[in-house]
């Protein structure tokens, strides 16, 4: 007979964490045989016991991210599953990143949880496929606006003064004006712009220069 799953759950909020336990314990194959509220007692629970699978939020004293760090390299093979309320991005990618084998959201059924932990289990990694979809669409949108980042650094000094005063919504007559150059000179620069940045007006270049910029500055205003 195929020895029972012995699993964690660690969570902040007691009741939650205990309607976890209970609906898991109600299934065949699985065994509770840890339960915690922080990141501290995560890594007790990982040094001293070891369970299979370890059930994880992110958001907890200590923090999560870090007791998924912490556990991974207290104990190479747990199998940690984020169950979380978090759908950002950078929460998915970094627990992944650092070591997690799956990660869903807590309006998850008892009974699909349970399916993610087997899975998990096996060997096999999970990730919600509305979460999956999120992460490479961000992941799409980081790649576009690293290009926008490599097009624009082909912009030269002047070249991105004049851009930088277009998209203020300036004329090129009043960008000529501030800038002591003739106005057909500022024609031609932003003829040289829009053909860098790979667009067709002056709209797109200015759209391309704010991309550009909050991607630098990680979306900061």
């Amino acid at each position: 007979m195929k020895a029972p799953t012995r699993i964690a759950v660690i969570d902040d909020h007691p009741l939650f964490r205990e309607g976890v336990i209970r609906s898991l314990s109600e299934m065949e194959g699985f065994e509770i045989v840890a339960e915690g509220g922080s990141k501290d007692e995560a890594l007790h629970i990982v040094e001293h016991i070891r369970p299979d699978v370890m059930l994880m939020d992110i958001s907890m004293p200590g923090n999560g991210l870090q007791a998924v760090a912490g556990a991974v390299e207290a104990w190479a093979p747990i199998k940690i599953v984020m169950l979380t309320v978090s759908e950002a991005n950078e929460d998915i990618a970094g627990a992944l990143k650092l070591g997690a084998k799956g990660y869903v959201l807590k309006g998850i059924g008892s009974r699909e949880l349970a399916d993610v932990v087997r899975t998990v289990a096996s060997g096999e990694p999970y990730l919600a496929p509305s979460l999956s979809a999120r992460l490479l669409a961000g992941m799409a949108k980081e790649r576009e606006n690293a290009a926008k980042q490599d097009l624009m650094a082909e912009l030269t000094d002047r070249e991105q003064e004049v851009l930088n005063l277009v998209a203020s919504g300036l004329s090129n007559k009043r960008v000529a004006q501030l800038l002591d150059l003739h106005e057909k000179t500022v024609k031609h620069h932003m003829t040289r712009i829009l053909s860098k940045l790979k667009v067709s007006n002056r709209t797109e270049a200015a759209l391309a220069l704010r991309d550009a910029t909050e991607s630098r500055t990680g979306g900061a205003a």
